[in-house]
């Protein structure tokens, strides 16, 4: 009777630890296999990340990770890009001397844009890195949610964090707590019309 009951045990452990082991086995391999997919591993490692510009509303912004940070997209209205370079001389850099962006950026002047209709940018602050918000609307000084931007406002970003403000470029205005414009990544238009968020060009069989 004794032996009976110890087989019986003994079946039941061995069952028991075949089916942990089998579980762990399971959990063990879930980190293998979401190393496998490619979009996630892609995108950590700096992969490229394509946006199609023209589903953004004209005076809105979109927001897209890539390589782990925010990559702001906006669609600057005609209104807020005539008025561009009427307050370079309230800005800290005016010219992008001291800006973290491709030099085809640089060479675009106050639009910082390859298109100046869209303007790409990483929506990092340049003080401490918080999420600017976007305010795009000109001559419009209370937008956001108890915040003053202050007459004459071209439009821009805010920064809730420690007040920096940001032309709709991202260049700095004077007497801010940041330091440098906001930074400008690598990007490039495919054929199709997409923003390609990561290289400075796109093959011809692209897009």
């Amino acid at each position: 009777m004794d032996e009976h009951v110890d087989r019986g045990r003994r079946r039941l452990l061995i069952a028991a630890t075949a089916g942990t082991g089998a579980l762990g086995v399971a959990f063990a391999a879930v980190p293998f296999i979401l190393s496998w997919n490619p979009s996630a591993r892609a995108r950590a490692l700096g992969a490229p990340v394509e946006i199609d510009p023209s589903k953004i509303e004209p005076g809105s912004m979109v927001r897209v990770a890539w390589r782990g940070q925010p990559i702001y997209v906006v669609n600057r209205t005609p209104e807020v890009l005539r008025q561009i370079g009427d307050h370079n001389a309230l800005l800290v850099d005016p010219n992008s001397n001291d800006s973290q962006q491709p030099a085809y950026i640089k060479a675009t002047g106050a639009v910082r844009a390859r298109i100046p209709k869209y303007w790409v940018g990483l929506g990092v602050c340049t003080h401490l890195g918080c999420a600017p918000l976007g305010a795009f609307e000109p001559g419009r000084s209370e937008q956001l949610p108890g915040v003053e931007l202050g007459a004459g406002w071209p439009g821009g970003f805010y920064c809730p964090c420690h007040g920096s403000k940001y032309d709709i470029s991202g260049r700095v205005f004077k007497d801010m707590p940041a330091p440098r414009n906001l930074t400008i990544p690598p990007y490039a238009y495919a054929k199709n019309g997409h923003i390609v968020i990561g290289v400075n060009q796109v093959s011809d069989d692209a897009g």
